[in-house]
This record gives structure tokens, sequence and C-alpha cells, in this order.
């Protein structure tokens, strides 16, 4: 299933910016402010600030673009560090020129998890809702990712991560 669904992304961004009437190519970076959500997560659990890094394609079809992403994001919480590669695939509606309203399903794969439980699912998908401002080539992001997969098998605990990122188009 996961071959079909990367068969699809790359079919998608091959064939869409030929037909597309704007298409945008660039690299993001940011802040995360991530935690754990679920009633196996205590309060007394601090979140994890992170990071995280990548590539973002646009392609626009007038007042409405697709935003698919590739991006390497350091989530959990304190002593449960849980690192994704997730592929965001945005619905973005855009207005007042420069802002736009994004949402739509984030796929994460587990790149790395340092924790003391060994049961870590290596599959994440969430739902991201977000906003973001344009100025010419650079860009500023809002983004809430909501968790709708357990983070670690067997145990009510979902990613929640809020986002503040900035990029740059190159093209």
């Amino acid at each position: 299933m996961m071959k079909l669904f990367m068969f699809i992304v790359i079919v998608i961004g091959f064939v869409c910016p030929s037909q597309a009437q704007d298409f945008k190519f660039g690299l993001k970076g940011g802040v995360n402010f991530a935690t754990l959500n679920g009633d196996a997560v205590f309060d007394s659990f601090d979140g994890r600030t992170g990071y995280h890094v990548g590539a973002v394609a646009q392609i626009g079809l007038g007042g409405f673009a697709i935003q698919p992403e590739i991006v390497y994001s350091a989530q959990g919480i304190e002593d449960t560090d849980i690192d994704y590669l997730n592929i965001p695939i945005l619905a973005k509606f855009k207005f007042a020129k420069i802002l736009s309203l994004e949402a739509g399903p984030q796929f994460g794969l587990t790149a790395n998890g340092s924790s003391d439980l060994d049961d870590l699912d290596s599959f994440d998908i969430s739902a991201a809702l977000g906003a973001s401002v344009e100025f010419s080539k650079f860009f500023v992001q809002l983004r809430y990712n909501l968790g709708l997969t357990d983070a670690i098998e067997n145990i009510d605990a979902k990613n929640a991560v809020f986002q503040v990122s900035a990029g740059y188009y190159f093209f």
C-alpha cells in the first residue's frame, strides 16, 4: 500500500505542474512544540521543543493550490524522542493575495526513536490545519498537526504538534 501511495504522489508531482497555472518549489524549516495526547499520557510529562526541515512544492490553480511536502520532524515528549519523515499533502485556499489557509492529511514514517519503549509505531497519520503568509519568494507558516493514530503501539498516545516555519521558494 505504501508503494502505491508513493507512486501516486510521484505521478501527481510530475503530471500536475505541466497543467498548473503556477508551480513553486522551495525549502522550509522551523520549530516544533510537540507533545503526546491520550489517556496513557500523564500531565507530568513535558512536551518536546524540536525542529523540522524539508522541501515544499505548491501547484497553484487560481485561488486554490495543492501543497505536497517532505519534512524531517523532531517530535515526542521529554525522554521520548520520536522523529518522523512526514509527508503532508495539503489543500491550500488563497485569499487577500498573500494569505492562505491549509488543511489535509499528513503521513509519517518513524525515522528515529530514543525511548525506553521498544514498540514505537512505525507509521503515523495526522490531520494538518494551518495558515501561511507569502511575501514574494519568502513564506511563513503556522500549523497544527493532530495525530489520528497512536505513536506507541497499544498505548493511547497520539502526536500533537504546533509548528512555526519559514521558507523560501527557489522557483
